[in-house]
């Protein structure tokens, strides 16, 4: 097992470069010398350029498209191994393929599952994530899973809105278990829309479910990819008489013109983390890093503290997100 013996070293690979750099600045450390070599023929090489021989290694990598990022986590993670690293943290801030969590129809792969086996096979002692699309994927590992949750960032910055008449909503059923840690924590209601798709990233019918009328509401998500149904749940909500509505998603998947749509839409505000680089934010969507609290999970792990701790709403944690 890791321990305070082993000295810490944390890597950035090329798609979470700048959130690498500021979760180590967090926990009082610079990034591990890290390259990488494109060929011609689109192959990846990355390189780590220091020792990490008899060290806890953490590796940080979001993996959202193109593919050559997962792939270049995984030739990471082996040559960490390779290097004789005593233990190598892996930490997926977005970990892509999640959605992907089960057989929807006949004939499809379980991709989320065929990317944890990946991670497990590349040499990855323990995984650390934030907001899984269904957290059942914890148990396709065969390692351990840390799996933060962005609620202990947004909560806080929901707080100093100041809002009455606050009801929170999940865009769709599934959503539902999330959103209620969010009314617990706020002391509000829930109201939910019951969607259904035609095809993939394709909203068709959509019904309300609970009452929004003269209420503020904050539309709470994990992933907000085309926008479409964020879209059209805020329109659904402020046709139905709500005073306003804010949406607050962990990753920021941003899909083809997804924050164009979304910073012509009715939405007052678009509440983002960092998880997946934003590359145009606006007046309208704002970002939310989740630095600090990877940089507290990966010192409470190393120091063997205790990691629930990161889930609590204690006030003396909540200080640390006051915004």
């Amino acid at each position: 097992m890791p321990g305070s013996f082993n000295p810490v070293k944390i890597f950035a690979c090329s798609a979470s470069g700048v959130l690498g750099e500021k979760i180590a600045k967090k926990y009082g450390t610079k990034l591990g010398k890290y390259s990488m070599v494109n060929f011609k023929d689109g192959e990846l090489q990355p390189s780590i350029d220091e020792s990490v021989r008899g060290c806890d290694v953490f590796i940080i990598q979001s993996t959202f498209s193109p593919a050559d990022n997962l792939m270049e986590l995984l030739l990471t993670i082996d040559a960490a191994k390779r290097a004789s690293a005593h233990y190598i943290y892996v930490v997926i801030p977005y970990f892509g393929y999640a959605r992907q969590d089960r057989k929807d129809k006949p004939r499809v792969s379980i991709g989320a599952k065929l990317v944890a086996d990946l991670l497990c096979a590349a040499g990855a002692s323990i995984v650390m994530t934030m907001d899984l699309h269904a957290a059942q994927i914890q148990g396709f590992f065969s390692i351990p899973v840390i799996h933060l949750d962005s609620s202990v960032i947004f909560i806080p910055y929901i707080k100093s809105l100041n809002l009455d008449n606050l009801v929170i909503a999940s865009p769709d059923v599934g959503g539902t278990k999330r959103a209620e840690i969010f009314a617990k924590a706020l002391h509000a209601e829930i109201v939910i829309t019951d969607k259904h798709r035609n095809n993939p990233n394709e909203v068709g019918k959509m019904k309300l479910i609970g009452d929004v009328k003269n209420k503020n509401v904050i539309i709470v998500d994990d992933i907000i990819d085309t926008g479409n149904t964020l879209i059209k749940a805020a329109h659904l909500m402020l046709d139905s008489g709500a005073t306003s509505v804010r949406a607050f998603a962990t990753h920021a998947v941003f899909s083809d013109n997804a924050a164009a749509k979304m910073e012509c839409s009715r939405i007052e505000e678009i509440v983002v983390c960092d998880t997946v680089p934003v590359k145009s934010p606006s007046k309208k969507i704002n970002v939310l890093s989740v630095d600090r609290l990877f940089a507290i999970a990966i010192r409470n792990v190393y120091e063997h503290k205790s990691i629930s701790s990161l889930f609590e709403m204690s006030d003396s944690f909540q200080k640390e997100f006051k915004f």
